[in-house]
C-alpha cells in the first residue's frame, strides 16, 4: 500500500501557527506519508514571517492576496485556484483549520474534488452567525462538509454532535495552538535566537512598570467599538502611571485612525507596528495582563499565566470563560477600566486567574491527529 496523500492548506499568519505543528509532525512520518502544503496567502507579509519562523516550505503558493480585496472575490480565487491543486496532488485528506475564509473554500474545493476534509479546531460555536463575521458561517460551513473533525475541547465535541456528526468522526485532541506555543517558547528563550524585534521591544520596556499588552482588529469593533476601546485605554493609562500599554495596531485604516488619534501622544503608551510570531510570544510572555480581541490570545495567554480580557460580546471559546482563565468585557469602557483595576490592584485576584488550568490542551494536539490518521484505512 502507498503512502498517505496529505495536503495542508492555510492563508492567514493564525491559521499558520496552528497549523505548523501539524506539518513538522507529519514531516517526522515521510515514510507512511506524503505531506504537502498549500498556502493561499491570503494574508501575505505576516504568513511569511511565520512560515520563516517555523522553517516551512509551502508546495504550492496561490498568492491571492490583492488590495482590496472583499470577501466575494476572494471566495471564487481560492476555489478556482486549488481545483489545478487538487487535481495534481490528488490528495487522499486534505487538511483546513479554524473558521477563515481560506478554510471554508478550501473546504468545499476539496469536498468537489473527493478528497476527506479534515477540520482541525472544530466544533466552536457562538450560535450567532454575525458574530464573529464572517468567521461563524465560514466554520459551521466547514464542518458541514468534513469528514473528520478534530476538536479542541469537550464542548467543541457536544456542540457537533448536536449537529448530528458521527460521533466516531470526531477525536478531541486539544488545539494545536498551544504545540505550536510550546515550540515558540522554546525557541525564542533560546541564548541563540536573535531577533531585530525582540532588540526593539526590550528597549521601549520599561522594566519597572507593569505591561499590559493590548491587541485588536475585529470587524464588529470597527467604528464606535473602537473609538470605546481607545478611551478606556487612555483613561487607564492615566489612572495607573506605574503600567505600560503596548498596542501592535493592525495595519487596517480603521482601527489605526481612532487608535493613533486617540492614544497617539500618550507617554506610556507605545503604539509599534505589527509583531512577528515569534516577538508576539516573547511580548505575551513578558506581560502583565492582556487585553485582546483575538481568538488565538485567549488559548495562548492561559498557557503562560496571564489573564485576558477579552473584548468582545461574544466568544466561540467559552472553556476558556468557564474555566475563569478570561474575562469577557466586550467594547464598554467601564467594563474594560473595571476589570483591568481589579486586576491591577487586586494581588489576589490577579493570583487566581493565573494559577487556573488552561483548558485548550497539553501541547500534543498534533500527534494525537497524526496517529488517528495513521489508523484510517
Amino acid at each position: 500500500m502507498g503512502k498517505k496523500r496529505n495536503l495542508i492548506v492555510f492563508g492567514t499568519r493564525p491559521e499558520a501557527i496552528k497549523m505548523a505543528p501539524l506539518v513538522k509532525e507529519f514531516e517526522k512520518h515521510s515514510d507512511e506519508f506524503d505531506t504537502k502544503v498549500c498556502i493561499t496567502a491570503q494574508h501575505r507579509e505576516m504568513l511569511d514571517q511565520v512560515l520563516s519562523f517555523f522553517e516551512i516550505e509551502p508546495d504550492y503558493d496561490l498568492n491571492l492576496m490583492k488590495p482590496n480585496q472583499n470577501l466575494y472575490g476572494l471566495t471564487a480565487d481560492i476555489i478556482q485556484n486549488l481545483k489545478v491543486v487538487l487535481e495534481d496532488f490528488e490528495p487522499d485528506y486534505v487538511y483546513v483549520h479554524g473558521d477563515t475564509t481560506t478554510t471554508m473554500a478550501t473546504s468545499i474545493a476539496a469536498f468537489y474534488s473527493g478528497s476527506k476534509v479534515c477540520h482541525v479546531e472544530a466544533g466552536l460555536r457562538t450560535f450567532n452567525k454575525k458574530s464573529p463575521f464572517p468567521e461563524e458561517m465560514n466554520r459551521c460551513v466547514t464542518g458541514v462538509v468534513s469528514d473528520i473533525h478534530f476538536a479542541p475541547t469537550q464542548t467543541s465535541k457536544e456542540n457537533l454532535l448536536k449537529e448530528n456528526k458521527p460521533p466516531k468522526s470526531i477525536l478531541v485532541t486539544g488545539n494545536t495552538v498551544i504545540d505550536a506555543l510550546h515550540l515558540s517558547v522554546s525557541k525564542v528563550n533560546a541564548q541563540t535566537y536573535d531577533h531585530p524585534e525582540i532588540s526593539m521591544l526590550s528597549q521601549i520596556l520599561d522594566p519597572s512598570k507593569k505591561l499590559v499588552l493590548v491587541t485588536g482588529h475585529r470587524r464588529e469593533n470597527h467604528g464606535k467599538g473602537f473609538l470605546d476601546i481607545c478611551e478606556a485605554l487612555k483613561e487607564l493609562s492615566t489612572k495607573y502611571s506605574d503600567i505600560q500599554i503596548v498596542y501592535p495596531v493592525h495595519l487596517n485604516p480603521k482601527v489605526q485612525e481612532p487608535v493613533y488619534k486617540i492614544l497617539g501622544d500618550i507617554p506610556n503608551i507605545e503604539l509599534i507596528s505589527p509583531l512577528s510570531y515569534p516577538s508576539f510570544v516573547w511580548l505575551m510572555n513578558k506581560s502583565h495582563i492582556i487585553i485582546t480581541d483575538s481568538g488565538g490570545v485567549q488559548e495562548e495567554a492561559p498557557s503562560l499565566g496571564k489573564p485576558v480580557l477579552v473584548m468582545r460580546d461574544t466568544t466561540e471559546r467559552p472553556e476558556a470563560v468557564d474555566a475563569g482563565t478570561v474575562l469577557l468585557v466586550g467594547t464598554n469602557k467601564d467594563l474594560i477600566v473595571s476589570k483591568a483595576s481589579k486586576l491591577l490592584e487586586d494581588k489576589n485576584a490577579y493570583d487566581e486567574m493565573t494559577k487556573l488550568h488552561n483548558p485548550y490542551g497539553d501541547g500534543m494536539a498534533s500527534k494525537k491527529i497524526v496517529e488517528h490518521i495513521r489508523k484510517q484505512k
